[in-house]
């Protein structure tokens, strides 16, 4: 199993003055959960983990847009300065898909696979996933749609993922954090296009639920 920082399901998380928090979301947000330096040096843990097990590989980075491209850019940019930095090096080339599952705060059953026209692409080669994984069900969805590609080894690189009763047991290769069954922002994860301007991972409260709801 992968190894991952567990954020536990009674944390209570960081006070909202103690961080930089754009001004528009300061009443719509409860605490910051997952701050930003915590992220970037779990990032780079991952990039070091993913040199370490695919460097023999070229590999095919295929992003799910649009919640996990922030992490996706970051981890990029940690895995191009240890090609820089050291002796092991891995060539990469740049792909991206996009899902959606989401209504509102809820996971919805219908998976919408947007893009991907390109991804035959991927016959015959490695590549790793990013995302971010809740129920586990919109990654299934897509892995299945990997598999018709026939690539050679596809790996799930995932910053969060979710302790929910809906999740259906998957587990990606490589897990950041994971985190309490709470709907989160910031850090790209988005509540209907809304705080993906924000650097920090934090709780939104049920007021901004309301605010921004469709």
């Amino acid at each position: 199993m992968a190894s991952c920082l567990q954020i536990a399901d009674d944390e209570r998380g960081h006070e909202l003055e103690l961080f930089c928090v754009p001004k528009h979301y300061e009443n719509d947000l409860d605490r910051v959960i997952i701050p930003h330096g915590l992220i970037m040096d779990r990032t780079e843990r991952l990039a070091r983990d993913i040199i370490r097990d695919m460097g023999e590989h070229h590999i095919v980075a295929l992003c799910v847009l649009k919640g996990g491209y922030k992490f996706f850019a970051d981890l990029l940019d940690y895995i191009k300065a240890l090609n820089q930095n050291s002796d092991k090096s891995v060539p990469l080339t740049v792909d991206f898909i996009r899902l959606k599952s989401y209504c509102n705060d809820k996971s919805t059953n219908n998976v919408k696979v947007i893009g991907g026209d390109e991804l035959s692409n991927l016959s015959g080669k490695v590549s790793f996933v990013c995302d971010i994984v809740e129920t586990g069900r919109t990654m299934q969805t897509l892995l299945s749609l990997l598999s018709e590609c026939n690539p050679k080894m596809v790996k799930v690189v995932s910053l969060l993922v979710k302790r929910t009763p809906r999740s259906s047991g998957y587990r990606p290769d490589y897990i950041g954090f994971e985190v309490p069954d709470a709907f989160l922002v910031g850090y790209a994860l988005d509540y209907n296009e809304y705080f993906r301007d924000l650097s920090h991972i934090c709780i939104m409260n049920d007021q901004a639920k309301e605010k921004y709801k469709v």
